[in-house]
């Protein structure tokens, strides 16, 4: 069995569950996010708890088992909590303006990038003198998180010389030698 999958999801204060044939709703304080779930993985709601069980144990069914309990996990965790990402900018020039759902970048190219987020995500950029400029990107949907915070790094990903460029906070970058100086 999954040691993912059998354990059972708890239910945070002030979130609902409800399934309605192969979707679940999970909705909470913060927002409301849907699943559809694969017919080889049954979830019983017990209270305060959502069991996932699976129908058999064929390998793609086993594998399922264990994505559907984390992703449920996720869902009840974001609405209740939220998710945070935080990414820093390394280089000189490099600048960062949040106004609204719009975040302004400048990377070191001809013009500002203009990038549009969606309204799921709040943004706060942060730069402050002697310190790398910030941005700290929050929501209750992680898989959105992810993919704006995976889109924003790779508009200047950090190159292996310098280290200079976008890169989540904590990263740690792999740094090459440079050329040697011919005799």
């Amino acid at each position: 069995m999954s040691r993912i999958g059998k354990a059972p999801v708890t239910i945070a204060k002030g979130v609902e569950i409800t399934m309605t044939g192969s979707i679940v709703k999970v909705k909470g304080p913060k927002g409301e996010l849907t699943q559809e779930i694969d017919p080889s993985v049954s979830i019983e709601i017990n209270g305060d708890e959502v069991v996932l069980t699976r129908s058999s144990d064929h390998r793609d069914a086993r594998s399922k088992h264990g994505l559907y309990r984390a992703l449920i996990n996720n869902m009840v965790t974001g609405v209740s909590t939220g998710w945070t990402r935080n990414l820093e900018m390394i280089g000189v020039g490099y600048r960062c303006k949040a106004t609204g759902q719009q975040l302004e970048l400048t990377l070191g190219f001809s013009h500002p990038i203009i990038f549009e987020l969606p309204k799921e995500i709040k943004v706060t950029a942060k730069a402050e003198k002697g310190e790398n400029p910030s941005i700290m990107l929050e929501s209750y949907d992680k898989q959105l998180l992810g993919q704006v915070a995976a889109k924003i790094r790779s508009l200047r990903a950090p190159e292996p010389y310098k280290g200079k460029g976008v890169r989540y906070v904590g990263e740690f970058v792999r740094k090459k030698a440079g050329k040697s100086a011919a005799k």
